[in-house]
């Protein structure tokens, strides 16, 4: 797994601009993908209320478009996302 302090601009079905923080990211074997979690970058993580994690797959596309965030197709995805996200944060409590 991949941790680094970056950020990503997201742009909604409306088209307004949001920027959200990489929690990790990670590549998948079995589904040939890459995946990206993050949340949105207001979030205080020190503050005590539930911040959202937003999963995604994603290409890396070309150097100057930084790539695209794809949605998450099936239930298999979503529990492989949810198993890699429950091990990282056991190992950030560690």
């Amino acid at each position: 797994m991949e941790n680094a302090e970056k950020f990503i601009t997201v742009v909604d079905e409306e088209g307004n601009e949001q920027l959200h923080e990489i929690l990790f990211t990670f590549d998948s074997e079995e589904f040939n993908k890459s995946y990206v979690l993050y949340f949105p970058a207001e979030a205080d993580e020190e503050e005590n209320e539930d911040i959202e994690i937003h999963a995604s797959a994603y290409d890396q596309g070309e150097e100057s478009d930084g790539g695209n965030l794809e949605p998450i197709e099936t239930e298999e995805e979503w529990n492989m996302i949810e198993e890699m996200l429950n091990t990282f944060l056991a190992e950030e409590e560690e």
